[in-house]
Parts: structure tokens; sequence; C-alpha cells
């Protein structure tokens, strides 16, 4: 199996590989990395190409369909911000509109006193705040029963109550 591709072919392809990566990519160093990857999963699929078949038509269309790959888990990788990352940068956290000072410091404050929650309770915060999930939603989410979703909630909520100095919240009861 190890002879299915043309070796002389393989690598007479190689330049122009690089000359459509550089294309594809605006960049040397990452048109390289695009032609490695390219000949790497070429190597995997090796037993896919047609003898007789154009060669460097093939090596071009898995260049393409790896960039493109590539190029959809970047962008997905950009909208996901980890608060588990302490060294993820502030401007991760933008707001879609331009905040003051004065919000921009206190999302910030708000995201670390997120950061100390314990990883259970900061997953159902997000889950329930940001993602907007019903508890049943998020108890099949994390394989946990919907009453350990709300104690977890109920505990996320008043920890980051106490750590923002606000008094707990007082439910009056009405007879």
């Amino acid at each position: 199996m190890a002879a299915t591709l043309p070796h002389q072919d393989l690598v007479a392809a190689i330049p122009r590989l690089r000359r459509y990566a550089r294309v594809l990519t605006g960049e040397g160093t990452r048109a390289d990395d695009l032609v490695q990857d390219t000949l790497a999963r070429a190597w995997e699929k090796r037993g896919l190409w047609l003898a007789g078949s154009d060669l460097r038509a093939w090596l071009f269309t898995i260049m393409h369909n790896v960039f493109v790959n590539q190029r959809a888990l970047a962008r997905r990788d950009a909208r996901n911000v980890s608060i588990d990352d302490p060294d993820a940068s502030a401007a991760a956290w933008q707001l879609p509109v331009p905040a003051t000072q004065f919000t921009r410091v206190e999302l910030m404050e708000t995201m670390q006193s997120v950061a100390r929650l314990s990883p259970e309770q900061r997953e159902v915060l997000v889950l329930a705040a940001v993602e907007e999930m019903r508890y049943e939603e998020i108890a099949a989410v994390m394989g946990i029963p919907v009453g350990t979703v709300m104690s977890r909630l109920s505990r996320a909520r008043e920890k980051l109550r106490r750590t923002n100095g606000d008094a707990p919240l007082q439910l009056k009861v009405v007879r």
C-alpha cells in the first residue's frame, strides 16, 4: 500500500503545493504548515488515490479541504473563550458596544469572581446565565439531577453576591 503514490510525482508537486498554500494563507510559515498537513493527509488517504489519475489535482483538493477545515476550526476557536484559562486576554471579553471604563472594570471583576467558583458551580452558572438553558436542559447536559443544578446555581449566585459585596437577597414570605 505504501507504493500507491508515485514518489517522483509527489516530490515534483511540492513547489506547486507551496505556491497554492501561499495564495491561500498569505504567509510563508503558515503555507509550509499547510503543505505539511496536506502531505500527511494525502499519505493517510493514499489508498483513495486512483492510479493514473492526476495526482496534483488530488493533492490540491486535499489542500483546499484541509485549509477550509483549519479556517473553520480557527473561527470556532476564536468564538470560544475559556473562563477557566487564567491567562485569557482581556480582549477576549469584549462587549458588543463600546463600554465605559467603569463597565470594563466591572466586567473584568465579574469574570474574575466567576473564575473563582468551583468548576461545577461555574459550569451551571454559565449554562444558565450565558447560554440561557433551563434547569432540565442543564441537568441533561451535565448528567446530574435537576435538584443538584438548582443547588449549584444557588450556591454560585450566593458566592458571587458575597464576593461582590452585595447583600444576600431577602425573600419576603407572603401569607
